[in-house]
């Protein structure tokens, strides 16, 4: 019986660990709050542009900087504080939409799991 999961001769998968699961959905949590952000906390017109356009700003800087494979690298720091921009821009959403406590469960999450991040890609 042929196994499921032959290896391909030269192509290597990556190793995806559960905190590269976690780091994803708080990447897809916070591309959905800012869009909630955006079409609740705004009128008409402004609300499709907000509610579209912050999270496609977000996704390009994520794929500029902060991807796997990201198109510009940037020092370690740089990155983090990317990233940290990123969480904060999300937390202060949820607080102006009145829901600092949701905010604040983010920003736990998020950091918490960018430090853990942090420290396995310095080993």
């Amino acid at each position: 019986m042929p196994e499921a999961t032959a290896a391909v001769p030269g192509v290597d998968r990556p190793n995806i660990t559960p905190l590269d699961i976690i780091r994803a959905v708080v990447l897809v949590a916070g591309l959905a709050s800012l869009a909630l952000w955006g079409f609740a906390m705004w009128e008409f017109p402004w609300n499709l542009v907000f509610g579209i356009g912050t999270p496609l700003v977000v996704l390009v800087v994520w794929a500029l900087f902060l991807s796997p494979r990201p198109v510009l690298r940037l020092h370690p720091f740089i990155r983090a504080a990317v990233e940290l921009i990123i969480y904060a821009g999300v937390t202060l959403a949820w607080w102006s939409m009145g829901q600092a406590w949701a905010g604040v469960a983010f920003a736990v999450v998020a950091v918490a799991a960018g430090l853990f991040a942090g420290r396995r890609s310095l080993r």
